[in-house]
C-alpha cells in the first residue's frame, strides 16, 4: 500500500499578520460587582436616599432642638408646657431671659449648642434688643439646623453652682513638664471635692464637653495619652458656675470663646499664670507661638483672677495688665503663689538600679534637668562643661528632657562631644523614681535658664539636698533666695563656668549649701492646692451660686 501523508492544517503562506483572518476580536472584561442600573433610576435612588437623610435628619434636629429649650428652661427655672410648639416655646422663654446679658450667653449657647464667639454674641444681644428676645432666639434656633454635624444634634448639659476645670489639653498630652506636672498636682487634691468637674473641648473646640473615664485618668496621671475624642458627646455649659483654667491654652477658636465666656456669661473665672516669656523672650519660642499667646491674653483680660506661680511671673502679667487701661479695661487681679519644691521617696532598689543605669565609673555627675530649647540655655553648659574637662577636671553630666523646639544645635553639640570621649548623656524618658533618683545622685544640678515662669528643677533639686547653679534673676533666683543655690549670669559664658567650677570642686562651698538646702521649707502640694483653692474663693463662690440658683 503507498504510503500516504497525514492530513496537515491549511497554512496561511501570505505571512500578512494584519490580515482579517488572523485579527482576534478584543473580550471586554467582565465587571465586577453589581450590573449597572439605567442612569434615571441611579438619580431616582439619590433623590429617594438624600430625601430620606432629609426627614431623618429634620426629625433629628428637632428633638435636638427641643431637649435643649427644656433645658434651658429648666436652668433659668421657666416651666414649659409638655405639648408645647417650638413657637409656644419661644414665645415663653424669651419673656423669661428679656435683655440680660448673662441670659442671652446662656440661650445662645444653649440654642446653638456652641459656645459663641464675641461677635457673634454682641451681634445677638444687638438683634434681641432692636427686634426682640423672641425673633433673635428664633433665628439662632433656625440656623442651628445648618451646623456641622455631630453639633447639630448634640445634646447641651447646663451645669450650677459647679467648679468647672477646663483640662483639655493635660487630658490628651502625653507630656510631663512643668505646666502638666502643676495641673496634675492640683487637680488631684480637687478632683474629689462637691461640685468639681473635669471637661475639656470638642474636636472643633465649640464647646465643652464632660471628659470621658481614660481621659480624666490621663489628666490626673499621664496614663493614657492620645486618647480618640468620643464621636459623640454632651455640651456642657456652665451658669452661675467658677470656670478655672489651671493650664495654657493657646488654640485660636478655644480662646476666642473662653474670651467671651469670661465677659458675658456671669461666671467666676480664674487661671494661674506660668509666665509671659512668648513676650518677653520671643526669640526663644517656636514659630507663632508668641501670635498665639497674645489671643490666651485676650482672653485673660476679662478673667477675675490670675494667681501666678512666682513674683517674677506676677511682675509680667502686672506690666500687661497695665497696658490694658489704654483699651479701656481693667484686667484682672494678680497674685503669686509659689509652687512647691517637695522630694519624692524613692526606694533602696530604685536608687540602686538609677545608680546603675545613670553612672559611669565614680566620677561626680552634674545633673541639667529641662528640655533642650533655646531658652533653657543648654549650649552655654556645654561649653562650660567642655572647658572644665579640657582643664582636666573629672566628671560626667547627663542631660534630662525631651527634645524641645530648635534643639538640633544642642544635639549636634551634644553628638560632637560624645564623638570627642567626653562623657556627657541625654536622657528623654524616664520614671519619676529615675527622675528623683538623679537628683540625689548629682554632685551638683545646673539650670542657668535665661527666662523661667518657676524654674521647676531649681526647687526640686534643693528639696533633694542637692546644691544648684542658676541664674541670678526672676523666679530662679526668687526660689534659690533663701540658700542651696550659686547664682550666676546665665548670658556670660565664663560665669557659668565659674559656678560649674566651683559646684565641682569647692567641697566646703558644696557643704554649705547642703546644709542651707536642709533648712528650706516643707510646703507639699497639698497646701498649694488649698491655698489656690482659698484665693479663688471657690468654697464661698459655690455657697453663693447654689444660693442663688
Amino acid at each position: 500500500m503507498p504510503h500516504r501523508r497525514p492530513p496537515q492544517r491549511p497554512v496561511d503562506r501570505r505571512c500578512h499578520a494584519p490580515a482579517a483572518h488572523r485579527r482576534r476580536r478584543t473580550r471586554t472584561p467582565r465587571r465586577r460587582g453589581p450590573r449597572p442600573r439605567a442612569p434615571h433610576l441611579e438619580r431616582l435612588r439619590h433623590r429617594t436616599l438624600a430625601r430620606t437623610r432629609r426627614t431623618v435628619g429634620e426629625c433629628l434636629m428637632s428633638h435636638a432642638l427641643t431637649a435643649r429649650f427644656r433645658v434651658l428652661a429648666d436652668a433659668i427655672g421657666t416651666p414649659l408646657p409638655v405639648d408645647e410648639t417650638t413657637s409656644g416655646y419661644l414665645d415663653t422663654l424669651a419673656t423669661s431671659i428679656g435683655a440680660d446679658s448673662e441670659l442671652l450667653w446662656l440661650a445662645l449657647a444653649a440654642v446653638s449648642a456652641e459656645f459663641p464667639k464675641t461677635d457673634t454674641y454682641e451681634k445677638f444681644r444687638r438683634d434681641a434688643v432692636l427686634n426682640g428676645t423672641r425673633q433673635a432666639l428664633a433665628e439662632v434656633a433656625a440656623r442651628s439646623t445648618h451646623l456641622l454635624a455631630p453639633n447639630r444634634t448634640v445634646a447641651v448639659r447646663i451645669v450650677t453652682g459647679a467648679v468647672v476645670l477646663d483640662v483639655h489639653h493635660t487630658a490628651r498630652t502625653g507630656l510631663a513638664t512643668g505646666i502638666q506636672r502643676v495641673v496634675r498636682q492640683t487637680i488631684g487634691y480637687w478632683k474629689d471635692r462637691p461640685g468639681v468637674e473635669l471637661v475639656g473641648w470638642d474636636r472643633r473646640y465649640s464647646g465643652l464637653r464632660h471628659l470621658t473615664e481614660p481621659e480624666q485618668q490621663n489628666a490626673l496621671y499621664g496614663s493614657a495619652p492620645h486618647l480618640a475624642r468620643p464621636k459623640t458627646w454632651v455640651l456642657t455649659i456652665p451658669f452661675k458656675s467658677i470656670y478655672v483654667l489651671p493650664e495654657l491654652a493657646i488654640e485660636d477658636d478655644r480662646t476666642a470663646r473662653i474670651s467671651c465666656l469670661a465677659e458675658f456669661s456671669g461666671n467666676r473665672t480664674n487661671v494661674i499664670g506660668f509666665d509671659c516669656v512668648p513676650l518677653t523672650s520671643s526669640e526663644t519660642v517656636g514659630a507663632g507661638m508668641s501670635a498665639a499667646f497674645s489671643k490666651n491674653l485676650a482672653a485673660l483680660a476679662h478673667f477675675d483672677r490670675v494667681s501666678t506661680i512666682s513674683e517674677a511671673a506676677a511682675t509680667e502679667y502686672r506690666g500687661w495688665r497695665g497696658m490694658l487701661s489704654g483699651a479701656g479695661l481693667t484686667g484682672p487681679a494678680i497674685e503669686p503663689l509659689l509652687l512647691p519644691s517637695v522630694a519624692e521617696v524613692v526606694s533602696a532598689a530604685d536608687f540602686e538600679a538609677a545608680r546603675a543605669a545613670l553612672l559611669t565609673g565614680d566620677a561626680p555627675m552634674m545633673l541639667v534637668v529641662g528640655s533642650h530649647e533655646p531658652r533653657k540655655n543648654h549650649l552655654a553648659v556645654l561649653y562650660a562643661a567642655e572647658r572644665l574637662w579640657r582643664d582636666g577636671i573629672e566628671f560626667q553630666m547627663v542631660f534630662i528632657g525631651g527634645n524641645g523646639w530648635h534643639g538640633d544645635e544642642f544635639r549636634a553639640q551634644l553628638k560632637r562631644l560624645q564623638g570627642d570621649g567626653w562623657p556627657v548623656r541625654a536622657i528623654s524618658a524616664l520614671s519619676d523614681a529615675l527622675l528623683w533618683s538623679a537628683y540625689r545622685l548629682a554632685r551638683v544640678s545646673v539650670f542657668p535658664s535665661l527666662n523661667e515662669g518657676f524654674g521647676l528643677p531649681v526647687g526640686e533639686s534643693l528639696s533633694a539636698r542637692t546644691p544648684v547653679v542658676t541664674s541670678n534673676f526672676g523666679s530662679m533666683k526668687e526660689i534659690a533666695v533663701a540658700g542651696g543655690a550659686i547664682l550666676v549670669d546665665p548670658r556670660d559664658d565664663d560665669d557659668v563656668y565659674r559656678g560649674m567650677k566651683a559646684g565641682l570642686l569647692d567641697d566646703e562651698l558644696h557643704a554649705k549649701l547642703v546644709a542651707e538646702s536642709a533648712g528650706l521649707s516643707t510646703r507639699g502640694w497639698s497646701d498649694y492646692a488649698d491655698e489656690l483653692w482659698r484665693y479663688f474663693e471657690l468654697d464661698t463662690r459655690l455657697a453663693n451660686a447654689s444660693a442663688t440658683s
